[in-house]
């Protein structure tokens, strides 16, 4: 029976671990395969990702340029001709999850908006963050309902008083 200790290696798999600094014999005598002085043959010689010998590194010769906000929320939108020619027995419901679940939705999305160009003829329930005055009227009057959903503040800074 198998079992953890009864569990061996493959004849082959496992090496022993090469001894450094034995004698001219080994192979890896003397100075144990770090070459002759300078900074790599010193212990505890080594240099930080990016370290480009004291020449300026890369990282500092690049330009920085723009800004990246944390905050971000990306915002998929959808027109009304596109949420037409969608199965309205399969998307009865308009929403992100019910999006992600029919595989309308490549990548991750925080709020849904709807836009107005095109017409829609059968009737939808739209839960979205945002949506235009056309979309919303044309959707109303196709028999279907409109949800505007609250709009949630990513971050929440709290304030600690001092007492």
């Amino acid at each position: 029976m198998l079992r953890l200790n009864t569990i061996r290696a493959q004849p082959g798999a496992t090496h022993r671990k090469k001894r450094l600094g034995r004698g001219a014999g080994s192979g890896k005598g003397g100075t144990s395969g770090k070459g002759e002085k300078g900074q790599l043959a010193r212990s505890g010689g080594v240099s930080r990702p990016g370290f480009e010998g004291g020449q300026t590194p890369l990282y500092r010769r690049l330009p920085k340029r723009g800004f990246t906000n944390s905050a971000r929320r990306s915002v998929v939108m959808f027109n009304l001709k596109q949420v037409a020619t969608w199965d309205p027995k399969l998307l009865a419901t308009i929403s992100l999850e019910t999006l992600q679940a029919a595989g309308k939705l490549k990548g991750r999305f925080d709020r849904l908006a709807i836009l107005g160009t095109g017409e829609i003829q059968h009737p939808v329930h739209v839960r979205a963050h945002k949506i235009s005055a056309s979309a919303q009227k044309k959707i109303l009057e196709a028999g279907g309902k409109v949800e505007l959903l609250q709009i949630q503040k990513k971050f929440k800074m709290e304030r600690k008083s001092r007492g």
